[in-house]
């Protein structure tokens, strides 16, 4: 089997998986005509139609469904081949895509980046930060990062020492006419400027103190999909804004905006970095997880 064939091959499996030829041109780092081309070129060659296609979707016909049954172990065994050769580098070697909310990408890989890369100059790093919710299999992903209680089955979860901390923070000048909350309740006679996850979801505000937890839906007259324009928004006098602390740090210690009910937001010790069970760890995710608790 030549070369292009298998690389057409490859191109298929990464189509099935993601149901997408634009998904399917990110995983494989070229461009979607490429990858338009490489399924014509193996429907031409194999002789039967493997996809049905359209503007809005991609799915399998019955023979791209067997078709797909017989590589997926096959390139599976490739691909672990290639894998436990990292056994015989000093270093790993490879793409290891990530994915993690991007209201907490930056403190969670603050200082990981740079030395992870330096350690392991044949290491790619491939990073999505985005707060809608993401089947890392089904798009590709060695692995992401999330809070415990939002981790699908059948994934292996390992704990990471980074806390993180969300305030309730307002403007000087919007308590010069409300007086701050001293419990969650005390929330519905308040402006709160609303989260919306990109599923649509609006953000529940979770407060914890001692045994006691509490959900509370807020009410306001704005709602953003954005952390740092929720901080402009509250230091406008829009209302209150529950974001990560790092995300406010710089106003907060400026004075240009004040936290309140700060014995309610305790630190969240429950990020962990997922990926499959099934999937044997390539060396490059073990690399990641190690710097990661090594930043912690």
């Amino acid at each position: 089997m030549q070369g292009t064939e298998l690389a057409e091959l490859a191109t298929f499996l990464a189509v099935a998986r993601h149901r997408s030829f634009r998904k399917a041109a990110i995983d494989r780092n070229v461009a979607p005509s490429a990858i338009s081309h490489a399924i014509r070129s193996l429907e031409t060659r194999v002789g039967v139609r493997l996809l049905h296609r359209t503007t809005r979707s991609v799915s399998l016909t019955e023979a791209g469904e067997r078709l797909l049954a017989g590589l997926t172990p096959a390139f599976g065994q490739i691909g672990q081949a290639m894998e436990d050769l990292n056994a015989f580098r000093d270093t790993p070697f490879g793409t290891v895509r990530l994915t993690l909310p991007r209201s907490l990408a930056a403190v969670v890989m603050r200082d990981v980046m740079g030395p992870l890369l330096r350690q392991n100059p044949g290491l790619r790093l491939d990073i999505v930060a985005t707060d809608r919710l993401l089947d890392i299999v089904e798009d590709g992903f060695d692995a992401g990062i999330r809070f415990g209680e939002r981790l699908s089955e059948g994934m292996v979860a390992v704990r990471l020492k980074a806390r993180v901390r969300f305030a309730i923070v307002g403007s000087p000048a919007y308590f010069s006419t409300h007086t701050p909350p001293t419990t969650p309740a005390d929330l519905r006679h308040h402006a709160c400027i609303r989260y919306r996850f990109p599923s649509g979801a609006i953000f529940s505000w979770e407060f914890a103190r001692g045994d006691e937890t509490l959900q509370v839906e807020v009410d306001g007259p704005l709602t953003l999909d954005d952390q740092p324009l929720m901080v402009e928004a509250a230091l406008d006098g829009c209302g209150l804004a529950m974001v990560a602390e790092h995300q406010a740090a710089a106003a907060l210690a400026a004075g240009r905006l004040v936290r309140c009910l700060d014995d309610w937001c305790p630190a969240d010790d429950s990020l962990y970095l997922y990926y499959p069970s099934r999937r044997h760890m390539p060396a490059g995710l073990r690399a990641l997880i190690d710097h990661l608790k090594a930043a912690d």
